[in-house]
């Protein structure tokens, strides 16, 4: 049952459209399975999952973790529909600072593959979405950083104006105020 795997404009976030199954008692697919995966580009393994439930117009994000515990991040949706963004945020990267974004529902049936070095948010379009991600690496607290949704570098156009925040979400600094150690592969070559 092979998955569908597509580079976005940012080669390293990957779009991943798996083959559903369908007939008059619902459907049925697989959602990840390694050798597919390693095979479209993305040879990750995968030691967390996690499960979040929000109601509109919640946006979380923009989030990710420092090193050592840097995590790249496969999301999905298990019910409703949300607007994922993933923000390079490697430092020599020919898209630093650029994003990119996916509609992922129940309907689509769409993960997107967001790598490390990258932050990761989501806003709800409709009423409630259900998201299950798996992760690269644990979560550590000493390492939970993130980005302002609104950070005017980043200029994401989302498609909520006034969306619901954490208080933690509320008050993330601007990436320019981030203590960002991550490089771009193509910036470490060059020392």
């Amino acid at each position: 049952m092979p998955s569908e795997f597509k580079r976005l404009t940012i080669p390293e976030v990957i779009l991943i459209t798996p083959k559903a199954f369908e007939d008059d008692r619902g459907f049925f697919m697989e959602t990840y399975k390694q050798s597919e995966f390693v095979s479209g580009g993305i040879p990750e393994r995968f030691v967390q999952d996690n499960h979040s439930h929000s109601v509109g117009p919640v946006l979380r994000g923009l989030h990710f973790q420092t090193h050592p515990h840097a995590q790249g991040k496969l999301v999905g949706v298990a019910r409703g529909e949300i607007f994922d963004v993933a923000v390079d945020l490697r430092k020599g990267s020919p898209t630093y600072k650029h994003w990119v974004a996916e509609v992922l529902s129940d309907n689509n049936h769409r993960r997107l593959y967001v790598p490390v070095g990258f932050a990761h948010g989501f806003c709800v379009l409709g009423d409630e979405a259900v998201v299950t991600y798996k992760v690269t690496a644990e979560y550590a607290p000493d390492c939970d950083a993130g980005i302002v949704w609104n950070d005017p570098a980043l200029n994401i156009d989302w498609p909520l104006k006034s969306p619901l925040l954490s208080a933690k979400d509320a008050k993330l600094p601007l990436l320019c105020d981030v203590d960002n150690s991550f490089v771009s592969e193509v910036e470490c070559m060059k020392t």
